[in-house]
């Protein structure tokens, strides 16, 4: 019973179904029906022989409605006891399609790392900013989701506005990379049978441009050595970063386990923090003996010699 007086019906589900809209489970179904118990003139409730509570006729035929329906959802469950296999299967898959595409997608973006992760969340604002101005929601259902939705959501990224500027346009590689990751998710809800198309084998992607990389001259990295610094470990990692041509998240992660030596020669194993993928780099003597003295395979000197 409710502080205003009003009783609110709902059915109790034991053991719990799947929430057709979250796909969660849950134990009670509220059917937005109310009634009012009716009271004796002293204030206590009317109740009938078996104690049960006393309603006007409009309530009763309330009640009545939610027993017809009570009747409904239990003649839905029951049938699935008689479904094949096959057939079971199918009422599942449906069940999961009407699920949340925006929180599939930002489940994905919670088991990325660091600065993928980020680009998952960037990515995750854009297409909550679509769907809110193609569809005026802020949930899209797997069941709902087309090719066409798909292309669209392409086109807006190559002209929508950055979230840092209204006057920037997000640039071709960079809708690219976050139109890369929304294939991504589409591919994984097939995969595990949220989706019934593989919409992802005919959507075409953004294609990245050349972009042109700018590196130091011999005569300004000699310029650079003989620049006094007051931070000298800032001026080692610039130098190493000069030298090798790592970026700064990557040299602050290594560790002197993935710097291998062979005949003289040093190479660096590692994983690119940007990109996530696994490269080798070969390393000079004079990018060496910026990381100072090696210490054990798990250590983050080389990091901390020239990053701090």
């Amino acid at each position: 019973m409710l502080n205003t007086g009003k009783e609110t019906l709902y059915l109790d589900y034991y053991p719990g179904i799947p929430n057709p809209k979250t796909g969660e489970t849950m134990r009670r179904e509220y059917l937005g029906m109310y009634v009012v118990p009716l009271k004796k003139r002293n204030g206590e409730l009317q109740t009938n022989k078996d104690g049960s509570h006393k309603y006007s006729e409009a309530d009763e035929e309330t009640i009545r409605l939610a027993e017809i329906i009570r009747a409904n959802r239990q003649n839905e469950l029951s049938k699935a006891e008689i479904y094949t296999d096959a057939e079971a299967e199918m009422l599942k898959a449906k069940e999961r399609s009407k699920g949340d595409f925006i929180a599939y997608f930002r489940d994905l973006a919670k088991d990325k790392k660091e600065s993928n992760y980020n680009n998952w969340m960037s990515a995750l604002k854009h297409l909550q900013d679509y769907t809110k101005k193609s569809d005026n929601a802020t949930v899209k259902r797997f069941c709902d989701i087309d090719l066409l939705w798909c292309e669209r959501f392409r086109d807006y990224l190559l002209n929508v506005r950055t979230h840092r500027s209204d006057k920037v346009v997000l640039s071709n590689n960079t809708a690219a990379a976050y139109f890369l990751k929304f294939k991504i998710a589409l591919k994984s809800a097939y995969k595990y049978g949220y989706l019934p198309k593989n919409i992802n084998e005919d959507l075409k992607g953004i294609k990245e441009k050349e972009t042109r990389r700018e590196f130091l001259s011999l005569e300004e990295l000699k310029r650079l050595v003989e620049t006094p610094c007051t931070n000298p470990v800032l001026k080692r990692a610039a130098l190493f970063s000069a030298l090798t041509g790592l970026r700064h998240s990557d040299i602050r992660k290594m560790r002197w386990g993935e710097i291998e030596e062979k005949d003289g020669k040093f190479t660096l194993k590692y994983t690119i923090q940007k990109t996530g993928k696994y490269d080798e780099l070969p390393i000079s003597e004079q990018a060496m003996q910026l990381c100072g003295e090696r210490h054990k395979p798990d250590d983050l000197g080389s990091a901390e010699n020239l990053c701090g």
